[in-house]
This record gives C-alpha cells, sequence and structure tokens, in this order.
C-alpha cells in the first residue's frame, strides 16, 4: 500500500513541477487521519527528494492521495482544453498581426531617436568586455590574420596562372567560349577566396582566443566574405569590363550600373546582419537593437530603387535574343522588374510579421539572413529562366532538314527543353530557399508520422514533376525523330489540283505521332493516378470505376471499338501513310491526318473525308515504292512505226540527262511499239516507270517533246474526220453552190449520227 500511495505522489509532484502553480486545495494537517481537508502548497517540503517525498507519503492516508491526484489532474485538464480551445478565426488572428506590425512600427518611430544611444551601450559594452589595449590588439591581430590572408590568395592565384594560365578573353566570342571564359575566372576567383577564408580562419583561431574570435569571424564572413563574393558573382554574370564576353543581353551602361549596386547591396546586407550579431553578442537585447530595422528597410528601398531606375536595361536582359520566344516569355520580361520590386516589398513584410509573431526558431533564421537568401533565389529565378533559354538557343542540335515541318519540329523541341529546365530550376530554387529556412524537405517526404498534409503535399508535387518531365522528354524525343523522317522524304504534299500519287511519310513517321498522343496520355494518367495518391487518397475506387467504365464503353460503343482495332491492323499492316494517295471503297484522296479510329483524305480537289477505319473493306494505294505510267499517241497510217520508236528512245535517253527529271526516273521512257489499229489511225504506245508523285510532271514533258519531235520530223498526229465518197463526182472542183451546200449537209449528218453512235457506246459501257 505504500508502496502505491509512493508512485500516485510521485505522478503528482511530476505533474506539479512542470506547470509550476500552486493547488487550488491544501493538504490535509500532517498526522491527521480523519479529516480529508485539502492541504496548502505551503505543506509540501522543500526541496522535493526522495527522503522528504517518502516521509510525506508515509503520513498520508489513502483518501488524501486519491484526493490530492484527482484535484491535480482536474486542474491539468482545464489547461489543456484551455491551451486546445480553438482560436477565434484566421479574421481575428489576422487582426492580432495587424495590431502587433502597428505596435511595432509605432515603438521603433518613438525608438528613433534612440539609435545612436543603444549603439553606444552596445560598444560600451563590447569596450567592458576588452579592457585595456584590449580592443587594439583585436584589430590588430586580426588586420594580421586578414593581411596573411589576402598574401595566401595572391601566392594561390598567381601559382595557379603559372600552371594553368586562364583563357584569354580573345579566344572566341561565341556562347560557349564566352562561358567558359567566365566560369574559369570566376572558379579562380572563388578559389582564391577559399585560401583567403581558410588562411584567415587558421590564422585567427592561432592568435585570437575565443572571446576575441566571437567577435573576429561574424566581421569576416559578413564584412568581406559575402560582399567579395557577390562581387564576383555578379562579375561573372554581368562582364561589366568585357561585353564581348556576356553572356546576358543587357548593354554595358546598365551591366556597370547594376554590377556597382550589387556589391553596393551585399555590403549593406552584411552590414546588417554583423550589426544585429555584434549587438546580441555585447548584451542588447531584440527590442533595443531599433537600427536593424532601419537598415532592413533601406535595404528593401534601395534594391527597389536599383530596379526601378535600371527596368529598361532589366527588361532586355530578361527578353534575350531567342527569336523564338513566346508572348509568355515577353510578358515575364516586361514584368521582371516590378516582380522583383514586389519580392523586395513582399520580404520585408514577410520579415516583419515573422518579427510579430516572435516564433525563435524562425528569428534564428532571419538573424541568420534565410529572407536575404529567399529574395535572392526568387528575384534570380527569372533570370535562370533567361539563362536556360539562352543556353537550350545554343546546345541543342542544329535543325533537320528544311521547310515548315522541320521548323515546327525544331521550335517544339526547344520549347519542351526549355520546359523541362524550368523544372529543374524550380525544383533547384524551392531546395536553396528550404535549405535557407534549415527545412529538409527530403526528411519531410519521407516522414510517415500521421502522414503530415505537408509531406504529402511535397510528395504530390513531386510526383507530379516527375510525371511532367517525363511528357516533355517524350515529346522532344518524337519531334525530333518525327523532323528527321519527314524531312529525309522530301515533299511530300501531292501537286495541288493534280491527280493525286505523292508519295507517302515513312512508317515510323506515320506512326510516331500516335505514339505520342499514346505515351503522353498514358504518362499522364500514371502520374496523375500516384499524385492524387501521395495525397493520402486511395485510388483503388478510381480503378475501379475507370474498369467499369471502361466496360460500359466497350459494350456501349461496339462500333467505336471495332474501329480502334481495325486502325491498329491496317497500320501494323502498313497499308497506308501519311501523305500516300489511296482509293479507300471509291474514295480517292491523300492521307492528311489519321488518328485511333479513323483517317481522313484530301481529294486533290480539296475535298476532305473522314473515314472510320471498321468501315474499311479494301485500299488501293497509289502511292507505294513506284509507278508505272503508259501514254498512248495516235499518228495516220502511212507513219513509219519504226521511225516513231526511235523519236520516243531519244526523248528518253535526254529526259535521263536532263537534271531536272534524271533523278525522277526509276526507268527511263521507251516505246512499246504499235498498241492498235482504230479507226483512225495507228495507236502507238510509250510507258516510263518515276517515283511516286513525280509522274504527271514528267508526262507533261514528254507530250511537249514528242510534241515538238513529231512537228519537227513531219508526223501529224491523227485526228478523227469523216470522209464522203458521191459517184460521179471525179470533177468535184467543177462543183456548184447547191451541189457543194447538198454535200455538206450530208457529211454533217454523217458526223452527228457518228457523235450519237459514240455516245450510246460510252452510256453502255458506264451501265
Amino acid at each position: 500500500m505504500k508502496f502505491i500511495k509512493f508512485l500516485l505522489l510521485v505522478c503528482v509532484v511530476s505533474l506539479f513541477l512542470p506547470v509550476q502553480t500552486g493547488f487550488a486545495q491544501s493538504l490535509p494537517g500532517i498526522g491527521s487521519q480523519s479529516s480529508a481537508a485539502p492541504a496548502t502548497a505551503q505543506e509540501l517540503p522543500t526541496p522535493l527528494t526522495p527522503e522528504t517525498v517518502r516521509d510525506l507519503v508515509s503520513r498520508l492516508s489513502d483518501d488524501q492521495v486519491r484526493a490530492m491526484l484527482l484535484d491535480r489532474l482536474d486542474a491539468v485538464a482545464q489547461e489543456q482544453a484551455i491551451d486546445a480551445e480553438p482560436s477565434d478565426g484566421l479574421i481575428t488572428e489576422l487582426s492580432q498581426i495587424g495590431t502587433g506590425l502597428l505596435a511595432r512600427w509605432g515603438k521603433v518611430i518613438r525608438d528613433l531617436p534612440t539609435i545612436f544611444s543603444s549603439q553606444g551601450k552596445a560598444f560600451a559594452n563590447f569596450y567592458d568586455q576588452f579592457p585595456g589595449s584590449g580592443i587594439m590588439w583585436l584589430v590588430g591581430l586580426t588586420a594580421l590574420a586578414l593581411a596573411i590572408g589576402f598574401a595566401a590568395e595572391r601566392a594561390a592565384l598567381l601559382g595557379l596562372n603559372r600552371w594553368f594560365p586562364p583563357r584569354s578573353s580573345a579566344d572566341g566570342t561565341d556562347l560557349r567560349s564566352a562561358v567558359v571564359y567566365l566560369f574559369g575566372r570566376f572558379g579562380r576567383e572563388f578559389l582564391g577566396l577559399l585560401v583567403f577564408f581558410i588562411f584567415v580562419r587558421f590564422v585567427g583561431a592561432r592568435l585570437l582566443d575565443s572571446q576575441q574570435l566571437m567577435f573576429a569571424a561574424p566581421f569576416l564572413f559578413y564584412l568581406i566574405w559575402i560582399p567579395r563574393v557577390g562581387a564576383a558573382v555578379s562579375r561573372m554574370l554581368l562582364a561589366p569590363q568585357q561585353p564581348d564576353m556576356r553572356i546576358v543581353n543587357i548593354d554595358d551602361h546598365w551591366a556597370k550600373y547594376l554590377h556597382r549596386h550589387l556589391i553596393g547591396l551585399f555590403l549593406l546586407i552584411g552590414v546588417l546582419l554583423f550589426i544585429i550579431d555584434f549587438d546580441l553578442k555585447t548584451g542588447l537585447t531584440t527590442g533595443e537593437i531599433v537600427i536593424t530595422f532601419w537598415l532592413n528597410l533601406g535595404i528593401h528601398i534601395y534594391l527597389a530603387y536599383v530596379v526601378w531606375q535600371a527596368r529598361a536595361g532589366l527588361t532586355d536582359m530578361m527578353r534575350g535574343t531567342d527569336p523564338d520566344r513566346t508572348a509568355f516569355d515577353e510578358k515575364v520580361a516586361v514584368g521582371f522588374p516590378y516582380f522583383a520590386i514586389f519580392v523586395s516589398i513582399a520580404t520585408w513584410f514577410a520579415v516583419e510579421v515573422m518579427v510579430v509573431v516572435q516564433d525563435s526558431p524562425t528569428l534564428e533564421r532571419l538573424r541568420g539572413g534565410a529572407h536575404y537568401v529567399t529574395m535572392f533565389w526568387l528575384l534570380a529565378a527569372p533570370v535562370i529562366d533567361t539563362a536556360i533559354r539562352g543556353i537550350v538557343r545554343h546546345l541543342q542540335p542544329p535543325m533537320s532538314g528544311e521547310g515548315d515541318i522541320a521548323r515546327a519540329a525544331y521550335v517544339s523541341t526547344k520549347r519542351s527543353y526549355i520546359r523541362i529546365g524550368r523544372m529543374v530550376a524550380v525544383v533547384f530554387v524551392v531546395l536553396m530557399i528550404a535549405n535557407a529556412w534549415d527545412i529538409d524537405l527530403r526528411d519531410l517526404v519521407s516522414s510517415r508520422v500521421g502522414d503530415t498534409f505537408g509531406a504529402n503535399l511535397i510528395q504530390f508535387v513531386l510526383t507530379l514533376g516527375i510525371g511532367y518531365v517525363l511528357y516533355e522528354l517524350m515529346s522532344v524525343w518524337v519531334n525530333r525523330r518525327l523532323a528527321r523522317e519527314q524531312t529525309q522524304g522530301g515533299d511530300h504534299v501531292a501537286e495541288s489540283g493534280g491527280e493525286g500519287g505523292a508519295p507517302g511519310q515513312s512508317r515510323l513517321a506515320t506512326v510516331l505521332p500516335l505514339m505520342l498522343i499514346s505515351g503522353q496520355v498514358a504518362i499522364a494518367v500514371i502520374f496523375g493516378l500516384l499524385a492524387v495518391g501521395a495525397l493520402g487518397i486511395d485510388i483503388a475506387p478510381l480503378l475501379a470505376g475507370a474498369g467499369i467504365l471502361g466496360l460500359a464503353i466497350g459494350f456501349g460503343a461496339q462500333k467505336l471499338v471495332t474501329d480502334i482495332v481495325s486502325g491498329v491492323f491496317f497500320l501494323i499492316d502498313d497499308a497506308f501513310r501519311v501523305g500516300e494517295y489511296v482509293d479507300v471503297g471509291g474514295t480517292m484522296g491523300a492521307v492528311e491526318k489519321i488518328s485511333i479510329r479513323s483517317m481522313q483524305l484530301r481529294h486533290h480537289r480539296g475535298l476532305v473525308h473522314t473515314i472510320p477505319y471498321g468501315g474499311i473493306e479494301k485500299v488501293t494505294n497509289f502511292s507505294r515504292d513506284w509507278v508505272i505510267m503508259k501514254l498512248m499517241f495516235t499518228v495516220p497510217f502511212d507513219t513509219d512505226p519504226n521511225q516513231v520508236k526511235k523519236i520516243f528512245k531519244k526523248i528518253g535517253a535526254e529526259m535521263m540527262e536532263d537534271p531536272l527529271f534524271k533523278d525522277d526516273f526509276l526507268e527511263p521512257f521507251k516505246s512499246q511499239g504499235v498498241f492498235q489499229f482504230d479507226d483512225v489511225g495507228i495507236v502507238m504506245r510509250g510507258k516510263f516507270m518515276a517515283k511516286p508523285g513525280k509522274q504527271f510532271t514528267i508526262r507533261k514533258e514528254i507530250y511537249n517533246r514528242v510534241r515538238n519531235e513529231f512537228a519537227a520530223n513531219g508526223i501529224e498526229f491523227a485526228r478523227r474526220e469523216v470522209r464522203v465518197a458521191i459517184p460521179g463526182l471525179e470533177d468535184h472542183d467543177d462543183l456548184t453552190d447547191e451541189q457543194k451546200t447538198a454535200v455538206a449537209g450530208a457529211v454533217s449528218g454523217a458526223v452527228q449520227a457518228q457523235v450519237e453512235e459514240e455516245n450510246a457506246a460510252a452510256e453502255a459501257n458506264k451501265k
């Protein structure tokens, strides 16, 4: 029983100590066994040790311990209920923040006259920590360490330049040469700064004691290291003294202007961070450091002023030199100065809100300059986007082929590369900002404690980002292959107003668009479901619903399924390709577009026919591999066929030597001899084999050459004529006018009868 009472009392004491509040009721009197009245808190032994606790337990009854424990548990429960009570809402919280901001701003304005006295107090405390000549020793030893560091830096750079001579700016002015030169120069500068920093830290650690290092180390980091590194980065990006090596699109005036003010901005930021660190280490409280508010405000106003003054140069820099920039790129370029000013103001306001909220980890990050890092990367994001567009423009392989198709594929591929680069840049900027605020996104994503919304949201975004990159990569691959396939085959467009038969694209060029659509849809669906699942939503019902919906569509749209399946087998059989001239059940035209369920045919007169695959029974392809065209010429009966044959052979040999036609022939034009005799004359036939789509141009040229050769050799084309033989008209030259009129009437009647007979024969053939 005593052991149980001891445990109960230990629990009560453990509840009492953290809360540090008295009991609402007093403990019963010591030695009393009958009264259960509460005792007072003053009767607890002080201090509470295991011995005093055991002594107290030995003098309490079970009822007294239970009463005391219940009383204490009720008090703790009430405190927890008060802590867990929901707030009045977002409006109340915002109102409290607004009130806090107004109070803070009013205080810093009222405390403005105390800036110098506060800093004087900080310096006085600083002098007190280094009495006598302590400050002189601190300054002297720090200067000595800095001098040794500068000497080591110069020696390291001289040795590096001797062993590895720097690249000259005259070695080339293209982007690759400029990037290599500028990054090489920055690498040398940063290496020198690193040597300087290491030597100063090494020497300072041996010359200065721990108290001196407490002030010398921040001086080195904030007032020397940060401005010098910022100047090196600005010199690399803007190249103010070497316009021929500048990698951003900005003129000399604005490059030098921005370089000067960026160094000043880095220096001001370093001064602010050093003063915060200095004042805190000299004993000032956060409320007493009034100057930091005004310095921080001045930095943001200074940044906004510089951006406003250089807005024209910044717009040109953001616009870049890419001729294929989009309307979005132009809007970003024009809006970047205003975005930069907004980021500056928003960052300042966010910092003020964080100070009012008084969250300790956040304030610690602010003292380390996390808000300046955030502002830097937010302002650098559009600049990085411009750099991505410039790098893609110069590093992308040259356009494959010529023409609108190749150009469209080239631009599409470029935009895909840019979008992938933007996604990588966004991830990089987010990681840098998260690192500035000491947020480990990997731990947050891998943390499954409670399946927090933050972790789920990050998984959701990362899943969508990976899916988007794969989506764009597939687009890049297909567009490049498609451009190569389309341009290698030459012109696939049928002759306008001709009879069709142009050669089609390759089989791969026909299938690639369908592969692109199918692959992108598959990626979107898969990663969309994975992203939804990352949010903690069960996707099993979605998959089941999709399966039921697909089954319903399959039963309700059997014709659609038939069309899709038939199209798949037509493509497997390679029955037609885009650009080929085909006959589908009497409907003729060039294949202009194919989808998963239908094809579109463009008739040579401009009509467009859409034909579902399921309705196709037979496909006649006029554009596959080669085409033979046979031409017939009718000459009078007295013409020598051998002479016509020699003319055809001559024309064929000449056209095979003609650079305009020789590459279009597969077999030369030649005679096939006498084809038949009709009632007009001798029908002579010739033929040639050509590439699909080229036969009509060749046919026109052959007709022209045959006509010219026949005229040169005195050969006429046979013409249909009607001869009327009238007995006794041997002396036809002596006919009177009446007789000639009678003969003409007879001839006209005969011709009319012949025409009617031919028309009747034609109608019969159609039937």
